[in-house]
């Protein structure tokens, strides 16, 4: 029994769409499933609350997160990592 390691954590791969809060950033996961009469494909979106110690995620970065336990009521989920950054985050309107 000396092999026996923990259980897989879920990971999810999104596109963080808010970092107002501190510490915090929300993700939106979209899943593309076939609808069960219309066979059409049906894209739906989940936002998931993610805790970001350092605040390394930006709005519109592609990131992983990945299960943890119960931070607060909504926070389950802890970034992983920024796996693609928004190119226009950088980029500021010159005007």
């Amino acid at each position: 029994m000396a092999d026996q390691t923990k259980p897989n954590k879920q990971e999810k791969i999104g596109e963080v769409v808010s970092t107002k809060m501190a510490k915090t950033i929300v993700v939106a996961v979209i899943r593309r499933t076939q609808h069960p009469i219309y066979k059409r494909i049906v894209s739906s979106r989940k936002k998931f609350y993610a805790h970001d110690e350092t605040g390394q995620a930006h709005i519109g970065d592609v990131v992983r997160i990945v299960e943890s336990r119960p931070m607060s009521k909504l926070k389950r989920w802890t970034l992983a990592e920024v796996i693609r950054r928004n190119a226009a985050a950088g980029v500021e309107a010159v005007g």
